[in-house]
């Protein structure tokens, strides 16, 4: 439950003065994050919330969230020439950001992105106005939706399972949202969060 969790509003007040904001949204994979993004944007005013679309090293019709694709060797040049913010690599994919992200926080948009936990220190030190979104959810819960994926094998479930990435930033700057059930009241708790840094600016 969240009940017993900091609200979006005490969260929200950790972000020092400024314009604009980056929202990282973490979590192990299955836990729902990007159905809770899909629902937010199909419900909620969300004009002054920019989606960010990632660069992975995944083919187009792989399944999973919109996002570009790139090869390898694209991949590494867009890294080499400074065309990302930040860039991880995960489950033999590479993930990256686009550097137009920090003109977005510039100019006052909130950002939304799908970041691992592993870079979440690294975009704090680029995004001053950064709270992590922590999107967690029963490991029995997990576990069905990865099978029911199929794309991974049993023993690779078992790894994402037993896998532990801590934050690395402040728990004040950290706002939860447990996923196990109920979307619609995970997709609240998210929309709760973008009106209280809304009120920040």
């Amino acid at each position: 439950m969240d009940a017993d969790r900091p609200d979006a509003t005490s969260v929200a007040a950790c972000l020092p003065p400024g314009r604009g904001a980056f929202i990282a949204v973490v979590g192990p994979s299955g836990a729902g994050k990007d159905s809770i993004l899909d629902k937010v944007r199909a419900t909620r005013d969300v004009s002054d919330v920019r989606f960010v679309r990632r660069l992975i090293t995944r083919p187009a019709g792989a399944g999973g969230e919109d996002h570009q694709p790139v090869s390898a060797e694209a991949f590494d040049a867009a890294q080499a020439s400074g065309a990302l913010v930040l860039w991880w690599r995960a489950h033999d994919l590479a993930y990256g950001i686009p550097a137009e992200t920090r003109t977005w926080v510039e100019d006052g948009l909130i950002v939304v992105a799908n970041l691992s936990r592993s870079v979440l220190a690294d975009a704090l030190d680029r995004f001053p106005r950064l709270i992590a979104v922590n999107v967690t959810c029963d490991a029995s819960v997990l576990a069905g939706r990865l099978a029911a994926r199929g794309r991974e094998s049993a023993e690779d479930v078992s790894r994402r399972l037993k896998r532990d990435v801590p934050l690395g930033i402040g728990e004040e700057r950290v706002y939860r949202i447990e996923n196990s059930a109920d979307l619609d009241v995970a997709a609240d708790r998210f929309a709760a969060l973008i009106e209280a840094v809304r009120a920040t600016q």
